[in-house]
């Protein structure tokens, strides 16, 4: 890419060259270039670097436009540069050229995230940490794979598991670019995923189940049966944190988890056992209490940060809530419960067509798998364990 003292003459003496596009760079005002076709069209652009990146925009045609009228724009530009701005993203605004700032907020987070995921805040989250102060002012079309690679590279400094959840947040929203006809192929697609996931197979022994049971009833009431019944039932925290007065029947014993509150958008039926029914009890509104109209079971301790904090005081170490939930099923299976009738308990996404129609089939069955998880839970936390019987499914 020359660069000539570009005059009258310089120029009329520039011709095209065979098969491919020249640049000629202007002496005088850096940056100012002139681009020829292999078909002899002439095209004023202007090269400069914006936060760190290399950014041109076009001036005009070369037929319309000399070369000092080319001189007075491009230092127009570069004046807009030294202030912080950026012609040719200002260009592309005014044509409508969609930014990724403007994508993310208000198309993807409003029509999408917020429409169909609970976790939308985390995503909202995410992409203002760690990618709009990138990427907000960037045309969706001038992300490159290679820009997704550097990002993510340096997302990944501050955590590899973390890099592979932007990727997957980046990877679904260029997807419904895609779909919204924005843009025409997804940057994401091929980059490498920053961190190797293994998947936690923690399983809390009996010891530490004692220690947690001990801490959990040191907590105030919602709070202990936030976490109880997280180990009691082998629910999800997000499902045991919103559970309704409304779809709880003390009576029957069921939990009726509405297909809103669970992950594969189906409702799910949980067997209340005497321990459960027993620790609800002293949640309950008073019958004589007019004025409490509480929705939430476990008003007062929902809250993730209250959570964490309560979490943050246990001594067990390397403990997590979804350890709960795991720690019931693999001893439920441990004690002679059929993996299918854990994976009834659980609300496991089922493929096939059949499973649609059976999901109330198995109602004696995790009765009977609760009811068991119960006494022996009861066993473990008396430390009298070793009197259980093993699960059969006449028990």
């Amino acid at each position: 890419m020359p660069i000539i003292q570009m005059n009258a003459k310089s120029i009329a003496k520039l011709k095209p060259i065979a098969g491919k596009r020249a640049q000629y760079f202007d002496k005088a005002v850096p940056g100012l270039t002139l681009r020829i076709t292999a078909t002899g069209v002439r095209t004023w652009s202007l090269w400069y670097r914006h936060r760190g990146r290399s950014r041109r925009v076009t001036i005009g045609d070369a037929k319309n436009i000399g070369l000092a009228d080319a001189r007075t724009t491009a230092r127009e530009h570069l004046r807009d540069v030294s202030k912080g701005k950026d012609p040719g993203f200002e260009k592309q605004a005014a044509k409508g050229v969609a930014t990724f700032g403007t994508f993310a907020i208000d198309v993807y987070l409003e029509q999408h995230a917020k429409r169909k995921k609970r976790s939308w805040k985390v995503d909202e989250q995410q992409l203002r940490l760690y990618v709009l102060p990138a990427w907000r002012h960037r045309a969706m079309v001038d992300i490159t794979r290679a820009a997704a690679t550097e990002l993510l590279e340096d997302i990944a400094t501050r955590g590899p598991i973390l890099a592979n959840r932007v990727r997957a947040l980046l990877h679904r929203l260029f997807e419904f670019a895609i779909e919204r006809g924005v843009i025409e192929a997804n940057p994401i697609t091929h980059t490498a995923r920053p961190g190797n996931e293994r998947a936690r197979d923690r399983v809390l022994t009996k010891d530490e189940i004692r220690t947690l049971w001990e801490a959990f009833s040191g907590l105030d009431g919602p709070m202990a049966a936030y976490f109880k019944l997280r180990l009691l039932t082998a629910q999800r925290g997000g499902e045991v944190r919103d559970m309704r007065w409304a779809d709880v029947d003390l009576t029957a014993g069921w939990w009726t988890i509405p297909a809103t509150s669970t992950k594969n958008k189906l409702a799910h039926r949980v067997p209340l056992t005497p321990s459960v029914v027993a620790l609800l009890k002293t949640l309950a509104p008073a019958d004589d209490d007019d004025d409490d109209d509480r929705i939430y079971v476990l008003d007062g301790a929902r809250g993730k940060r209250q959570q964490a904090e309560a979490a943050a005081t246990f001594t067990v170490k390397d403990f997590r809530g979804h350890d709960l939930r795991r720690t019931a099923a693999s001893l439920m299976t441990a004690g002679g419960v059929s993996r299918l009738v854990v994976g009834k308990i659980l609300n496991h996404v089922e493929r096939t067509v059949t499973a649609v129609y059976d999901r109330h089939s198995y109602d004696a069955e995790k009765q009977a798998a609760l009811a068991w998880w119960d006494v022996t839970l009861t066993a473990i936390i008396a430390n009298t364990s070793g009197t259980v019987v093993a699960f059969s499914r006449g028990a």
